[in-house]
């Protein structure tokens, strides 16, 4: 009996870990992240660590600028480190601390009130220069839907029109976005071990410039929201169950914290900053990961023979709304090219919700509320796009059978795309 009981007690204790080089800094790192976030509200979007870090932050305030200066050092630290390993995550973990420490100086040198150009701007915070596109790019999908969506009048105004018949109507949504939860999860069960214990809930809300937002809370636990300012697209909902929940941020954030703040010990990981190039892979494989949880005509399927029907809408129209959506896909680096210009100074705010409406095709209210996210957010609308499209590269580059490991591998390691 008391053999077995010692057993049962040394379960109970949690794994005593030898302290790394790095396990200071990355200490210093989340203090100093928690600190930025009392000057940038937008900031620390999740954190799960200690409670009196946090409250520590709150009551010194550290000033921006001592921020910086810390984050400075901390980060020649960092440079400074010599490491010998055969672990492969070690020298992930220190690239990640160092651009992400960068991160921390350039967010606080903006709040400063130093002025980069857009470009710049996405590198230092990113990892990463987002590709030119000229409005030639998008001539040529435009030329493809109006052949698509033939009539009189603005092709905006049509294809307007044409989604508003696929608004998800209110009523049902909640049903519509359940489903198509159920569903990510279940095809994202297959490939990826998750804890037991997850769990998230999903409210609707108002007023915010984002369409969807995961917030995690730690224990594996997420609260989705989605924004009802506008009608939500049929075309939403797989793409919102994906991106917010499985294998997107719910996943993400979860494995991550199994994997290395609970599995390793590394504190760095309780805490998500927002401006980083970790913003990079989450939103890039939250994108992506619809691709994969539904690839070729299976996403269409899906939403002819189970979501169409439950939103009552006409599942002998799928098809064909899904080819004019893909079209419309193509049109997804237009909030690059209308931030850049306007962030750049180059176009007025009107300039730029004209340009979204006539190249990217959006509706008048939904080219505001874009403005109003990039006026927010500034390059993070980056991320979407040519973060989706360098996981894609980063995944597609292996086999088809090995893509899901790869996914899994990325969203669960201190990996970086830069």
């Amino acid at each position: 009996m008391k053999r077995i009981l010692l057993v049962l007690l040394l379960l109970a204790v949690p794994t005593l870990r030898a302290a790394g080089p790095m396990d200071p800094i990355a200490e210093r790192y989340v203090r100093l992240a928690l600190a930025l976030g009392e000057h940038d509200p937008d900031f620390v979007d999740a954190y799960y660590g200690p409670a009196e870090w946090r409250e520590q932050a709150k009551k010194e305030k550290k000033s921006v600028e001592a921020i910086e200066s810390e984050a400075r050092a901390l980060r020649e630290q960092v440079h400074a480190l010599k490491i010998k390993t055969h672990d492969r995550l070690i020298p992930m973990r220190r690239t990640y601390l160092d651009a992400q420490l960068g991160a921390i100086v350039t967010r606080a040198e903006i709040l400063r009130g130093k002025k980069l150009p857009f470009d710049e701007e996405a590198r230092q915070l990113y990892g990463i220069v987002p590709p030119h596109h000229d409005d030639a790019f998008f001539a040529e999908t435009l030329a493809s839907l109006e052949k698509e969506l033939p009539g009189s009048g603005a092709l905006a105004d049509r294809i307007d029109s044409y989604r508003k018949r696929f608004d998800i109507p209110a009523g049902k949504l909640d049903a519509v976005i359940r489903r198509a939860m159920h569903e990510c999860r279940a095809r994202t069960l297959m490939h990826a071990k998750l804890p037991a214990e997850e769990s998230f809930t999903v409210e609707y809300v108002k007023n915010q410039p984002w369409s969807g937002y995961n917030w995690y809370k730690g224990n594996y636990r997420s609260v989705i929201q989605i924004n009802t300012d506008l009608p939500v697209s049929i075309a939403r909902a797989l793409d919102l169950a994906c991106h917010e929940g499985y294998p997107g941020h719910h996943a993400f954030n979860m494995l991550l914290e199994k994997n290395l703040v609970r599995g390793r010990g590394w504190v760095e990981y309780s805490v998500y900053p927002l401006f980083s190039p970790q913003s990079l892979v989450a939103e890039g494989s939250g994108n992506y990961g619809l691709e994969l949880a539904f690839p070729g005509a299976e996403r269409v399927a899906f939403d002819r023979d189970v979501l169409f029907p439950l939103a009552g809408l006409p599942p002998a129209e799928a098809e064909k709304f899904h080819r004019v959506m893909a079209l419309s896909g193509r049109l997804a680096y237009a909030p690059n090219e209308a931030a850049r210009r306007y962030l750049d100074g180059s176009i007025t705010r009107e300039q730029a919700v004209q340009w979204l409406v006539h190249n990217g095709l959006y509706s008048e209210a939904r080219a505001q509320h874009q403005v109003d996210f990039i006026e927010r957010y500034r390059t993070y609308v980056i991320n979407y796009n040519a973060g989706r499209d360098a996981v894609k590269a980063y995944i597609e580059s292996r086999p088809r059978e090995m893509w899901w490991a790869k996914f899994i591998d990325l969203i669960s390691t201190p990996r970086l795309l830069q």
